[in-house]
């Protein structure tokens, strides 16, 4: 259940990214092109990247996030291709418009793949909360969801558990991160030193039966992320085990 998102990692290069995965004994990522973590670049240097992923033991389950400027087949169909080639069934998506849903549904349904929509809080003018997503998305493919970010999705006003049991079977990822002050992105902090009812998250994704990733993305503290991001592994395993679930 518990991954990470590789922008927590963004300074640091994908061995060094191998490293820390080991430290903290986690086996799944959902990896950006950031660094050389999963590049877009060409074909052969994204599978040399999931080549060093297995390689380590660690798995692929999601790419993003990732963009859409065009509403255009072509550059819409080569985010599918780089998806296709880590190996993934969901791509975390963060700018689609309205205007482009249609075109990116045409290629979930030829590829199989999920799109998530992120929501980036108040300053997204089209995606703030996952409520936006799951509005836009409700007649479509059932592929199409959303990745809710809980610190983003706080700061749209929006409470994330209501947000978690709105989107049910259209959730397909989860960001997670805490904050001290639920107006300012500036207030993150580990988690589990926040104001994040990291618990009833938890419970949520547990009644609504959510079988997809949690994944840390520690945005604080770049250039040295790991003090940070071992105490959040270990809150929240710490919260998982008295529920008694596996982390």
């Amino acid at each position: 259940m518990l991954g990470v998102a590789s922008y927590t990692f963004r300074s640091f290069p994908r061995a060094q990214v191998i490293e820390y995965l080991k430290q903290l004994k986690v086996t799944t990522l959902n990896a950006k092109d950031v660094k050389d973590h999963l590049p877009m670049t060409t074909p052969e240097a994204t599978t040399q990247a999931v080549e060093a992923y297995k390689a380590a033991g660690i798995k692929l389950t999601a790419v993003g996030t990732v963009y859409f400027p065009k509403d255009e087949d072509e550059d819409i169909r080569s985010k599918f291709e780089y998806a296709k080639r880590a190996g993934v069934s969901v791509i975390v998506t963060g700018d689609p418009t309205l205007q482009t849903l249609p075109r990116i549904e045409k290629f979930v349904k030829e590829y199989d793949i999920r799109i998530a929509i992120h929501n980036h809080g108040p300053e997204d003018k089209i995606w703030p909360s996952p409520l936006d997503v799951l509005k836009a998305v409700k007649n479509m493919d059932p592929r199409m969801g959303c990745c809710i970010d809980v610190g983003h999705t706080e700061r749209a006003g929006t409470d994330v558990i209501q947000a978690i049991h709105a989107a049910g079977s259209r959730l397909f990822d989860v960001h997670i991160k805490d904050l001290t002050d639920f107006t300012s992105k500036e207030s993150q902090v580990t988690v589990g030193d926040g104001k994040m009812p990291i618990r009833a998250i938890f419970e949520a994704l547990l009644a609504i039966k959510y079988k997809g990733n949690v994944d840390l993305e520690y945005e604080v503290h770049g250039d040295d992320p790991m003090p940070g991001v071992m105490n959040s592994f270990a809150y929240m395993r710490g919260v998982l085990a008295g529920m008694g679930q596996k982390s």
